[in-house]
């Protein structure tokens, strides 16, 4: 029980500091706006430790994410918006989790199909829920970016899901292609 728990500990630090590290160099990642948001490689280890530890894994590696985010450069408006934006946007990532049970099984049994429906499924809820902590930011804190006319929560749609999109798409792709390749790395 406790060298689980110290792999456990171990994996969230490595993971979460390989995250940061995939958001910020440079030919890694692709910045689209100028106060933020960019698509990358950076949720696939987030994911990876969804699925490899459930919810708690996933939420507390996205929560260090999150912490990583403002400590090497967030766009910082407020106290609540760095909140929303960092800590609760990158921590519910994690929620991917909730499909960890039915991956493990498509894995035991040898179920590529499933195994790719069930990584998508969980990358998809990560995705979109970090997309609403960064929509419901953007509509209350970012309002005044948006161009005359132009109703904030569209542009708050447009803005987040110009990289969110992507975004989800790229690391569904890379986390299955990884998972069906190496389904052992999913078993701890």
């Amino acid at each position: 029980m406790r060298n689980q728990r110290v792999l456990f500990l171990v994996e969230m630090a490595i993971f979460s500091a390989l995250a940061i590290l995939l958001d910020i160099i440079p030919f890694l990642s692709f910045k689209l706006w100028a106060q933020g948001g960019s698509v990358s490689f950076a949720m696939v280890p987030v994911f990876i430790m969804a699925f490899r530890w459930g919810v708690k894994g996933g939420m507390t590696t996205g929560l260090l994410f999150g912490i990583y985010q403002i400590l090497t450069g967030a766009y910082i408006i407020t106290p609540l918006q760095t909140v929303l934006d960092y800590l609760v946007a990158f921590s519910v990532i994690g929620l991917a989790g909730v499909v960890a049970q039915p991956l493990w099984k498509a894995i035991s049994s040898n179920e590529k199909g499933s195994l790719i429906f069930w990584v998508t499924v969980g990358c998809f809820i990560g995705s979109l829920l970090r997309f609403l902590g960064h929509f419901i930011a953007g509509i209350v804190f970012y309002g005044e970016f948006a161009p005359e006319g132009q109703p904030v929560w569209l542009y708050s749609l447009i803005y987040n899901g110009g990289y969110m999109l992507p975004a989800f798409v790229l690391s569904a792709m890379i986390v299955a292609l990884l998972f069906v390749q190496r389904p052992q790395l999913v078993i701890k």
